[in-house]
């Protein structure tokens, strides 16, 4: 059955439908990723988004839920060339397809995804609908543009606190779309880490005997999560304990000491993104998942100092606050998928967390 993708500038991009036959609105972007599609569709960062994969064969290693990043994918859309019809790996458990028709997540394959892919980079991240039909494309760019796309962490985060492992280190995760990979980093360091909603309040963190805290990534526009963001500020008022912020959560601590955000052209999804520590002066490559980045200019130089730039095009990647145990990060550490090189993270936030 064809299906058609029609972005908000009115281009049209056609293919055959797979999994779940719906339509769908969302936000278009890219990744660079050559492995680790089932990691991508279930990162909860995807939510609202329709992902293109710019490698032109997925699926061929089938998949197995055992590497999933949440309980379900988030993605709304995926967009690629070519379905491999056999998967080969001694692990795979199911075909992509019906890991898609299962959880119900249309999608485009037989798609030039190398010209949209080009198109994005060019005109910059858009809307665009999945649908069967384009009698009325006037009427389909119409409807993408009065789409809003909010409330993405409320979404995504857990509805209710839980606990996980039973390790010397207490941590809290302040969950705003986290990872399973960020908790499995912790368990496998001797951690007990307790995940709370997006909305819990900093009392909560401030009063439950943590030894440190970390702010976990999440989808959408950072400017959105008010609450949050107020939590976060008294947490870098009040807290005695050592943060960790990755992605989102470096966004909003940013937001919450007075920093401003900024949307980037395209954003940066991929396993292959080099970021330059500017104390050690060494260069890790780093899995990315982020549409928004802290505008340089807007950081309080008696607040924080810049630790990490993207060596590609100088974005922050990277802050270190003055006078206070405060590291956030706007790449994954975690990886999954991407390689390990910045996994070290991890044991220096815990190093600062077990001197206390």
């Amino acid at each position: 059955m064809k299906g058609y993708l029609v972005l908000e500038n009115g281009s049209v991009y056609e293919g055959e439908r797979i999994g779940a036959e719906k339509d769908v609105i969302c936000e278009v972007v890219f990744n660079t990723s050559m492995t680790g599609y089932l990691e991508i569709f279930t990162d909860p960062s995807y939510a609202g988004q329709g992902v293109v994969m710019t490698y032109p064969l997925i699926g061929n290693y089938g998949l197995t839920k055992e590497d999933a990043e949440s309980k379900k994918p988030w993605v709304e859309a995926v967009f690629v060339h070519e379905i491999a019809e056999m998967e080969s790996n001694f692990r795979s458990k199911m075909h992509i397809l019906d890991f898609l028709q299962e959880y119900e997540v249309p999608g485009l394959q037989g798609i030039n995804t190398r010209k949209l892919t080009k198109e994005l980079r060019n005109a910059g991240t858009m809307k665009g609908k999945l649908t069967s039909s384009i009698s009325d494309v006037d009427s389909i760019i119409k409807e993408i543009k009065e789409k809003t796309i909010t409330n993405l962490v409320e979404s995504v985060s857990s509805k209710e606190s839980y606990t996980c492992g039973n390790g010397k280190t207490k941590i809290a995760l302040f969950d705003f779309g986290a990872k399973q990979n960020i908790i499995q980093s912790l368990l496998k360091r001797d951690c007990e880490v307790t995940v709370f909603p997006w909305d819990t309040s900093y009392q909560k963190f401030l009063t439950g005997k943590f030894e440190g805290i970390v702010l976990s990534n999440g989808p959408g526009n950072p400017e959105d999560c008010e609450i949050s963001i107020k939590n976060i500020k008294k947490l870098y008022e009040e807290a005695k304990i050592p943060i960790l912020g990755i992605c989102l959560g470096h966004q909003l601590m940013g937001l919450a000491t007075g920093a401003k955000t900024y949307k980037l052209k395209y954003g940066h999804r991929g396993p292959n993104h080099p970021v330059k520590d500017l104390y050690s002066k060494r260069v890790c490559i780093t899995s990315q998942n982020h549409g928004y980045a802290i505008d340089d200019k807007s950081i309080n130089p008696n607040i924080a100092e810049i630790s990490h730039i993207n060596i590609n095009d100088g974005t922050v990647e990277g802050l270190k606050y003055i006078g206070k145990e405060i590291v956030t990060v706007q790449y994954h550490p975690e990886a999954c998928p991407g390689p390990e090189d910045s996994s070290y993270l991890f044991d220096e936030f815990l190093k600062k967390v077990r001197a206390k």
